[in-house]
């Protein structure tokens, strides 16, 4: 491995606007420039976080049939997400290179040629320049009557001054394939943006940064009803679910299995920490999963690339 620098890293945990890119767009442009005082390396953001994360609704689906006045929620939604490239990835680009931070960030992604939408997460360099897109391979659950299936060539790995980053959008991390493929390619630091505040998933996280001897950035967010607009058509759903409805547990989680940083729950919060990537070597001496582990003569993995 080459040498790589040490980062310090900062992570958002904060509640969106739902359904209003503008409005939550205004607000990830604040944060990067409170994180930017820190003047950290990397600043990440949740899965999802522009339009937001549309925690419990159903947008009117049931097996076999729809509820036709939920299809303008659906078009709401859509009308908040937004292209790549496009106006508010610009604007993000500008903060990064303000910033002078790599700068991730969960969207939902429209395109010009159709009217599907991709579960997404884009990067940029300290430059404002927009170097990795990543659309989740398959959406968890019911998020698959929103997102569809994220294509196969979108599964990159960046390389950066802090080694090579790469990013699995939170249930993708159960994904035992694509994290050996990502491994494969030299990752050493795991971006997680995503929406999982259940207890199991920190043993997940920590389990993962063992296995692949990563540094595992677990980023989550907030969401409370009052996130939601009232105006929607099926906000009905949302009405019957308690007030905070996704309570954060952002954390950071070594080489070697253990926090860097305890999970933080039920506030937003930007959460600062510093790598010391010495440890990857360091903890890859007597198990390096893609390296003396590999044992190619026996298994073969193929990661199917474009």
């Amino acid at each position: 491995m080459k040498e790589m620098k040490n980062p310090k890293v900062a992570l958002v945990q904060a509640a969106p606007y739902i359904f209003d890119k503008e409005r939550t767009l205004e607000k990830v442009l604040k944060l990067i420039k409170e994180a930017a005082l820190k003047k950290p390396d990397i600043i990440v953001f949740p899965e999802l976080f522009i339009p937001g994360y549309p925690f419990g609704m159903t947008f009117g689906f049931t097996v076999g049939h729809r509820d036709n006045s939920a299809r303008k929620d659906f078009k709401r939604y859509y009308d908040n997400s937004i292209l790549v490239p496009g106006k508010e990835t610009a604007l993000l680009g500008q903060a990064a290179k303000e910033a002078g931070a790599y700068l991730s960030i969960g969207i939902s992604e429209k395109t010009e040629n159709n009217a599907s939408l991709y579960n997404t997460n884009i990067i940029f360099d300290k430059n404002g320049d927009l170097k990795y897109i990543h659309r989740k391979l398959k959406p968890t659950g019911s998020e698959r009557v929103i997102f569809a299936d994220g294509q196969k060539y979108l599964l990159p790995i960046l390389d950066s001054p802090y080694g090579k980053m790469g990013s699995l959008i939170c249930w993708e991390s159960y994904m035992p394939l694509a994290r050996v493929a990502l491994t494969e390619k030299g990752m050493v630091i795991l971006i997680a943006p995503n929406t999982n505040d259940n207890l199991e998933w920190q043993d997940t996280i920590k389990h993962i940064a063992i296995e692949s001897h990563v540094f595992y950035l677990n980023c989550n967010m907030i969401i409370k009803k009052e996130n939601y607009p009232k105006d929607l058509k099926t906000y009905g759903e949302i009405e019957k679910l308690d007030d905070l409805l996704c309570r954060g547990g952002s954390s950071i989680v070594d080489p070697y299995g253990h926090y860097l940083v305890e999970p933080v729950w039920d506030k937003e919060e930007i959460i600062y920490e510093s790598l010391n990537m010495n440890d990857i070597v360091k903890s890859r001496m007597e198990f390096d999963l893609c390296g003396h582990y590999g044992r190619d003569d026996v298994f073969n993995f193929s990661y199917k690339e474009i």
